[in-house]
């Protein structure tokens, strides 16, 4: 039996630009599969939009989605859209919810905004990079030691005004929240993901609606990409298995190539880059949740839960 699609459609998101781009693109991908949709924004500041402060004093990620969930659970709302990179994985969905698609990935990769073009390399020792992930702040540490991250928080439009008032010398930003503002022009350079390993569900916007919500869910599905699926199924697996906090510089990415094959690359480092632990493993006959649990155990193997265990948070 196929369920009618409903007639309108209400999109939660936080308010910043950069969610209000990501809406727009699953407004246009709804009425290019559903002609006639009409689609609403509930927009919400979320506790992480309002805090300047550090993440881990909020309880890390959560505090980007727990606002967006309370008006999708409240009925305010018939779906979400999310960064996936935003929503923890060291713990289920709201209770009550479920991931109903996944769009097709946009570029994973981190960026270098420089006023003058600067790449990485070019910098002058001392130059101050603009940033709080401590992603970054570790891979940094052990590619580019001469360098000092200063923290900055807020949306990529509000740190790309601190960067022009000279609270750094440059910024690092992911690629495609850039296009997705449309200042890919700010870009002085792309780091390759050897150089700089990105965030567990980099690239990936995920739709959230209510389990009971047959209706959207099947309005929304069509949505889905197979690949980025099972690349954010092993991604986030195997952040779940290795229980990392907001302060855990955890990275990792998942490649599905054209012939089904799959792997994943994870990545554990100390906030000071002085420990680095790696792990690459393909697929094979491997579901993606068990490439993602196999790789995670490798890398508890290695000492990962003694490196996490040991940053405060």
């Amino acid at each position: 039996m196929t369920l009618p699609v409903p007639a309108v459609l209400r999109i939660v998101s936080r308010s910043s630009p950069m969610a209000l781009a990501q809406v727009a693109r699953v407004q246009a991908e709804l009425a290019a599969l559903h002609q006639g949709i009409h689609t609403e924004v509930v927009p919400v500041t979320t506790s992480g939009d309002r805090w300047t402060g550090a993440l881990s004093a909020l309880g890390g990620k959560g505090a980007f989605t727990k606002e967006v969930d309370a008006a999708l659970l409240a009925g305010e709302a018939d779906l979400a859209v999310h960064c996936v990179k935003d929503v923890p994985a060291d713990r289920p969905l709201p209770a009550g919810t479920v991931f109903a698609a996944f769009l097709r990935r946009d570029d994973v990769r981190d960026a270098l905004v420089h006023p003058a073009g600067l790449t990485l390399d070019q910098l002058p020792p001392g130059s101050r990079i603009g940033t709080s992930s401590v992603r970054r702040i570790a891979q940094l540490a052990v590619t580019h030691p001469q360098l000092v991250c200063v923290p900055m928080r807020g949306n990529a439009n509000r740190r790309l005004e601190k960067l022009a008032a000279g609270e750094a010398d440059a910024l690092l930003l992911a690629a495609s929240g850039l296009a997705r503002i449309g200042a890919e022009h700010r870009i002085s350079e792309i780091l390759p993901v050897e150089l700089m390993c990105p965030p567990i569900g980099a690239g990936v916007l995920a739709i959230q609606c209510r389990e009971d919500d047959a209706a959207t869910i099947a309005a929304v599905s069509g949505l889905g990409d197979e690949d980025a699926w099972r690349e954010t199924t092993a991604e986030r697996m195997f952040l779940h298995v290795l229980q990392g906090h907001c302060n855990s510089p955890i990275a990792g990415f998942a490649r599905a190539e054209r012939d089904g094959r799959l792997s994943l690359r994870g990545r554990v480092f100390s906030p000071d880059g002085k420990t680095v632990l790696d792990a690459h493993e393909w697929a094979g006959p491997l579901d993606p949740a068990t490439l993602g649990t196999s790789v995670a155990v490798a890398l508890l193997r290695q000492g990962a839960r003694e490196v996490i265990d040991a940053i405060p948070h």
